[in-house]
């Protein structure tokens, strides 16, 4: 069976994120969803919040394993025995991207390669960086992330999230 990374921030974990992490989870043996330690972003949530909070959105799928990560996400693949890394698209700026990244991590670690799977239709709207804006503003969110997540937002921001 193989194993696969599904890196990523999740600050915090949306529908979308949890949509192509189960979709992988059908897909590989394996599915290590790997919390990225040090982005270069400021974090509304700390890592042990994320990896909870993604640990929670999860923890009815039995092949996905939530862990912290820092460096190359693929030398972590490497290290992980993951021959897959995982992304997920919303939009075209998202190829974009994703398709930079895919060259650069191919160039690094030609053994590990990457899967891109669109966003179910529903959540491509849905950034983590607007829904913390409407969330901290005490706009509807349900629906957008799992429930933990909605109380876990209710907590940081300590306003009627929704």
């Amino acid at each position: 069976m193989v194993t696969a990374l599904y890196p990523g921030t999740f600050d915090p974990v949306t529908m979308g994120h949890l949509d192509v992490a189960e979709r992988s989870a059908r897909l590989f043996g394996t599915v290590i969803v790997a919390v990225y330690d040090t982005p270069s972003k400021s974090l509304l949530f700390t890592t042990e919040e994320r990896v909870a909070l993604m640990r929670g959105a999860v923890a009815h799928v039995g092949n996905i394993v939530v862990q912290p990560f820092t460096g190359l996400v693929v030398n972590y693949a490497r290290d992980q025995g993951a021959a897959t890394i995982i992304r997920g698209l919303r939009s075209s700026p998202d190829f974009e991207y994703e398709s930079q990244m895919f060259f650069m991590n191919r160039r690094l670690e030609p053994e590990v390669d990457m899967v891109a799977l669109m966003s179910d239709q529903a959540h491509t709207f849905i950034s983590s960086s607007l829904l913390k804006e409407v969330a901290r503003l005490g706009g509807e969110i349900s629906g957008m992330v799992p429930p933990n997540v909605v109380g876990a937002l209710r907590e940081k921001f300590g306003s009627p999230v929704k």
